[in-house]
């Protein structure tokens, strides 16, 4: 028969008392994690070329809804095409981080989402100014945007304030273009 000194008869109660509220305390803390609210990201969008127009939950807390990610892939399909392209969900995240920074709540006009590499090939042919040969918008990173009624030096000055990719700014075909490459500015 094992006899134990009266240090590790405490040591053995102490932890087992431990382990005994850990194990009670896990139903509360399990229970209010269900409870505690979770945190949608929301965007709504109109494109300008195909006046469709668009509003919904795209991810929840860090997890996107893959639903909700095939519609945005198709709304934002190359208008010229009809050709749908995967669109790099962190451009959603962008798009909702700008438009938390404005405190807006008004859609984002889309001018351009996904662009096939063959429409990128043709507007840059046919002087489609700042069309890059090897362009975002043909891998789904890219999209250029703007806002009715916030004036575009404050969307391009929010996009830039994220530090998450790169902000073009193009005042004369008044847009912003938005991507999740490299951080730059132009």
């Amino acid at each position: 028969m094992a006899t134990f000194s009266s240090s590790s008869r405490r040591r053995f109660v102490r932890q087992t008392g431990l382990w005994m509220l850990a194990g009670a305390l896990y139903p509360v803390t399990a229970s209010v994690q269900a409870a505690m609210p979770r945190k949608a990201r929301h965007l709504m969008l109109e494109h300008l070329h195909t006046e469709e127009k668009l509003s919904l939950v795209y991810a929840i807390d860090d997890q996107y809804l893959p639903s909700a990610l095939k519609r945005l892939d198709y709304f934002l399909r190359d208008h010229y095409t009809q050709q749908v392209g995967p669109i790099d969900p962190t451009l959603f995240d962008l798009l909702y981080q700008t438009q938390q920074i404005l405190g807006c709540q008004q859609p984002f006009q889309v001018i351009s989402g996904y662009r096939c590499p063959a429409t990128n090939d043709q507007l840059r042919e046919n002087g489609g100014g700042g069309v890059a040969r090897r362009s975002l918008h043909m891998t789904g990173r890219a999209i250029d945007i703007r806002l009715a009624e916030i004036a575009l030096p404050d969307l391009r000055e929010a996009a830039i304030s994220l530090k998450a990719g790169g902000v073009g700014f193009y005042p004369r075909e008044q847009f912003v273009h938005l991507d999740t490459g490299k951080v730059r500015y132009w």
